[in-house]
């Protein structure tokens, strides 16, 4: 006998765990992983709790109370807020005039943004630059892009009432005349935040693979022809996701019209957040503004499932 095999004979054999001690170690592992990342989202789900599920649950109940905001009331009413809601001419004429904005600046907000996407993506010269002017807008906060426009809607001063003069044209007042107040608004809203619906256009457009344009420029198609038969259609989806984007963003209308007209003139800008918060912090009555809040959500919530009802029969 080799002295190898002896030293193996001498030596003491290796214990192996069994199969039932390895299956419990590594469920105590699992089990120590799972712990491990509930205490990582555990801070996300304290917070969400503070600052969203508290604040939905408790607004609505206070929809429920007459509460007051001097502190008043506070009773259990029932459902007569909403009652009230449905009935009160004032909830009515504002949400029209919010769905009267959303049309009127979400159209150009698009249309705008998807042409100055296609001119930088076509190559301007100074690239770098038209896309920083596009975008340099959507990074002001609301209070200076509405004092800047006060300025130019000055009646007597203004530029835009300056250039109309030199053009023998009568002044308008731009934030003082019922049917141009609206415009006015929406066209501070447009040249505020349409850098942002440039900035999806222009990643969507350098995501679409330069074979299809080398293809049907092989083929004879002129540059209309790949607008119309390449590139919109490959911006479908983009498209559908900025209009879902901008009119959630243009019902939410509120900053711009309260520092630009404060809902005037005659409330033809007021929209239905501005009579929520008039409702709640002028008229003390935040039992009927909350009602009027979930109002406002159920009509977003239905809009938002018949524009998605569409995208799921597609997919």
């Amino acid at each position: 006998m080799s002295v190898t095999s002896a030293v193996d004979d001498v030596r003491p054999a290796r214990s192996r765990p069994a199969r039932g001690a390895t299956r419990a170690r590594s469920g105590s592992g699992l089990r120590a992983r799972d712990r491990s990342g509930y205490l990582f989202v555990l801070p996300f789900l304290v917070f969400a709790g503070l600052f969203l599920a508290w604040p939905i649950v408790s607004g609505l109940w206070m929809s429920l109370t007459d509460r007051s905001l001097t502190g008043s009331g506070g009773g259990f009413i029932g459902f007569a807020n909403y009652a009230e809601a449905f009935t009160d001419p004032q909830v009515w004429q504002t949400l029209w005039q919010t769905f009267l904005f959303t049309v009127i600046s979400t159209v150009p907000l698009v249309l705008v943004g998807l042409v100055m996407a296609l001119l930088v993506h076509t190559g301007l010269p100074g690239q770098w630059l038209w896309r920083t002017a596009f975008f340099a807008s959507y990074l002001l906060p609301v209070a200076v892009v509405t004092a800047l426009f006060l300025w130019l809607f000055q009646p007597d001063i203004g530029l835009f009432n300056t250039w109309l003069g030199n053009l023998g044209l009568a002044p308008v007042g731009w934030l003082s005349e019922e049917g141009v107040a609206m415009v006015s608004v929406a066209l501070v809203t447009v040249w505020w935040t349409v850098g942002f619906n440039f900035l999806l256009y222009l990643a969507a457009l350098q995501s679409i693979p330069g074979t299809l344009y080398e293809a049907a420029t092989i083929d004879g198609a002129g540059a209309w022809r790949r607008l119309f038969s390449i590139t919109l259609p490959q911006l479908g989806n983009v498209t559908g996701v900025v209009l879902v984007l901008q009119v959630l963003a243009s019902l939410k209308v509120f900053d711009q019209i309260y520092l630009l007209t404060a809902g005037g003139p005659n409330g033809s800008t007021r929209s239905i957040l501005e009579y929520i918060y008039d409702t709640g912090f002028t008229n003390y009555r935040l039992g009927y503004a909350s009602a009027i809040s979930y109002v406002f959500f159920a009509v977003i919530l239905v809009l938002t499932l018949v524009r998605l009802r569409p995208t799921r029969k597609e997919s």
